[in-house]
């Protein structure tokens, strides 16, 4: 099993910046891809970002396409996503996820084997 650990989440005005960061231990040999998804409250889990563990291919929800990055560190086991030009629709709880198999991208979260604690991320206007 793998075990996540998000960090990097808070409180910033619209247009501001914030890089979340998410640990991973465990069983990582197992795991093919991270995510990141959000829930806002009252709203379903949605996708945000994903990226393939050994090769670094990345894909992007529409909605935050050309404003986040998100990126890995094999040596320290962490990903992670770099928030630009936050927007107030942005406010949601952010998770971490790994996903053991194909097929990349992977949207659907039902499918993810394995999830962080959560960590807010409050966007002000």
């Amino acid at each position: 099993q793998v075990q996540l650990v998000e960090s990097g989440g808070g409180l910033v005005q619209a247009g501001g910046s914030l890089r979340l960061s998410c640990a991973a231990s465990g069983r990582t040999f197992n795991t093919f891809a991270m995510g990141w998804f959000r829930q806002a409250p009252g709203k379903e889990r949605e996708f945000v970002a994903a990226i393939t563990w050994t090769l670094g291919r990345t894909y992007y929800a529409d909605s935050v396409k050309g404003r986040f990055t998100i990126s890995r560190d094999n040596a320290k086991n962490t990903v992670a996503l770099q928030m630009n030009s936050l927007e107030p629709e942005d406010t949601a709880v952010y998770y971490c996820a790994a996903d053991s198999k194909p097929p990349f991208p992977n949207r659907d979260y039902r499918t993810y084997n394995a999830w962080g604690q959560g960590t807010q991320v409050t966007v002000s206007s």
